[in-house]
């Protein structure tokens, strides 16, 4: 009886931690890490630390107790196998964006399903999300959509000014 309840004590300090970070994360989501190398798995945690996701492999049932009376519960019933979980405060594209690229260096890595902004997406849903761009590039597009239109005028402008100038600068012609 002591032994137990010794190990439920450990794992709680565990739990605490995954709770913390899902706790008003913008995506959770949860991968199949299976088949990577270690050189890609090297790489693939520099470029979700740079992106500020958190990246780590917990135990399965550490998860599920972490995720239950959540949003991610939904995701307990993808906690079979070799596991990691992926988690982003800030950019709700980021972990699906970043694994997608790498899991085609290891086609054996996948991710399973995922909760972004609340709501659940399966394989498929998490695949579709990894192809929108980040917040950034989405403003960066928008930005350019919004200055084409003043820099065509005025580069029209500048052309009629130049017009005007060169033609009154030109003597007649008799």
């Amino acid at each position: 009886m002591a032994y137990t309840a010794k190990k439920t004590e450990e794992k709680k300090p565990v739990i605490a931690e995954i709770s913390g970070h899902i706790q008003g994360a913008q995506s959770v989501v949860l991968v199949h890490y299976s088949g990577i190398n270690v050189e890609a798995d090297t790489e693939l945690r520099k470029e979700l630390r740079e992106a500020g996701v958190v990246y780590k492999v917990y135990k399965n049932t550490m998860m599920k107790f972490a995720f239950e009376g959540t949003d991610c519960e939904a995701l307990t019933k993808h906690l079979d196998g070799p596991n990691a979980i992926a988690i982003s405060k800030d950019d709700a594209t980021a972990p699906a964006r970043i694994i997608s690229k790498y899991g085609k260096k290891a086609p054996t890595m996948k991710m399973l399903a995922g909760v972004v902004e609340g709501k659940y997406y399966d394989e498929a849903g998490v695949a579709a999300l990894a192809t929108v761009p980040s917040r950034e590039e989405l403003l960066g597009k928008l930005l350019g959509s919004l200055q084409s239109p003043v820099a065509n005028l005025a580069r029209v402008l500048n052309q009629i000014a130049e017009a005007k100038s060169g033609g009154a600068a030109e003597p007649a012609a008799e």
